[in-house]
């Protein structure tokens, strides 16, 4: 007598990894927005040291704990072309575009990522780099070491986004880490908070805020911009020093102390806003088009009084995350955010039966299949397996 085939095991979402995602991305858009406020605001400028001082590399630790070591099977390989490289290929060449048609002049060069197209390529050298890393001995300690040796190094530039992927390497490997030996699941960290946690993650935030904005000069004296961005070699910082490793890796503690404080202090709840999070990828791409007129015409320079205008950047670059998240802006923009180009690949079923779209950074979408109990997850590399 046959017996029926056991149901597919549900797997709760994690609402905390959603919440998280949302929070990162409307980081990126804010600090994207205040930067031309803080040529003429100390207030803007402390804002956006705190900000770029751990919303990148916590961006990269999310989605490290998401992401899988094992070597890729040929349809993971091809989610890497079709949800990173193809977009990024896409997305320069509508940048390519519209500066020739603003500016008067474009330079197409697709070693040379525009704006924020750096983070694509960064995603897509993690992860082939992973199932290397893995093998290792001490990954976490490899990579530190890699990412302090390549600021020595002054051929490690902007090129393939070569500098900054290395720089973030570390928060990367350190997600995957957690991940992959469940280290938040065993030790409780993400169900519900003591108040004491927030109360100690919260002041750890005022402590930062309150030395960006005191110390805001000397800060912009040390070319702390630069230095967060992990895009310049030392030298080309103006540190010629060689202890200037050490002052990466005490940015690099800075951003794991604040990003720890950041995860304590985000909501365990589903909220309406929690979907946001499922689709950072169509804001990351998108909010630079909406944000780039406003930044190249100058209307947010001198800008007085602070108190009054800042908020209201704040405010409208939240109407942006959310907007760009919504569902009609994904539907139009769907196409070129999330291709599936059947006729790229020699065996087209890759992707014309692929309706799992998981965002880049790990958010897996309602109504992917599920996996049965004692099979392998179906997710792609990156999935939310809700961990």
């Amino acid at each position: 007598m046959s017996t029926a085939a056991p149901a597919p095991a549900k797997t709760r979402r994690v609402p905390i990894w959603d919440n998280a995602r949302a929070a990162c991305i409307l980081l990126v858009v804010l600090g994207h927005a205040v930067q031309r406020l803080t040529y003429d605001s100390d207030i803007a400028l402390g804002l956006y040291f705190l900000i770029y001082a751990f919303h990148m590399p916590a961006f990269a630790l999310i989605s490290g704990y998401f992401s899988k070591s094992d070597p890729p099977g040929r349809r993971q390989m091809t989610r890497v072309l079709t949800d990173i490289v193809l977009p990024y290929v896409i997305f320069e060449g509508l940048w390519t575009i519209t500066k020739f048609l603003v500016e008067g002049e474009a330079d197409p060069n697709l070693t040379q990522p525009s704006w924020t197209l750096w983070f694509l390529l960064a995603l897509a050298i993690f992860r082939l780099v992973l199932p290397y890393l893995a093998l290792l001995r001490w990954p976490l300690l490899w990579t530190v070491i890699i990412s302090l040796s390549v600021g020595y190094l002054p051929n490690v530039d902007s090129t393939l986004s070569l500098s900054r992927t290395l720089g973030l390497l570390p928060f990367f490997t350190l997600g995957w880490w957690l991940g992959h030996h469940k280290v938040l699941e065993r030790h409780g960290l993400l169900k519900r908070r003591r108040l004491s946690v927030r109360l100690g993650a919260a002041a750890v935030f005022g402590a930062a805020a309150f030395a960006c904005w005191f110390f805001v000069e000397e800060l912009d004296a040390m070319n702390l911009r630069q230095w967060l961005f992990y895009d310049d070699s030392y030298a080309a910082i103006g540190a010629t020093d060689w202890w200037a490793g050490g002052v990466r890796l005490l940015l690099m503690l800075v951003a794991l102390i604040l990003s720890v404080c950041f995860l304590a202090l985000i909501p365990r709840g589903q909220y309406r806003w929690t979907a946001i999070g499922r689709y950072t990828m169509y804001v990351y791409l998108l909010h630079s088009f909406v944000l780039y007129p406003f930044r190249e015409s100058g209307i947010l320079r001198d800008l007085e009084p602070t108190w009054l205008f800042l908020p209201i950047v704040v405010v409208l670059s939240v109407a942006v995350t959310v907007l760009l998240a919504s569902r009609p802006v994904r539907t139009l923009f769907r196409p070129i955010v999330e291709p599936r180009p059947g006729w790229l690949f020699v065996d087209s079923s890759v992707t014309s039966h692929d309706t799992r779209r998981n965002d880049p950074t790990g958010s897996r979408r309602p109504g992917a299949p599920r996996a049965h109990p004692g099979q392998g997850p179906v997710t792609p590399p990156g999935g939310d397996q809700g961990r």
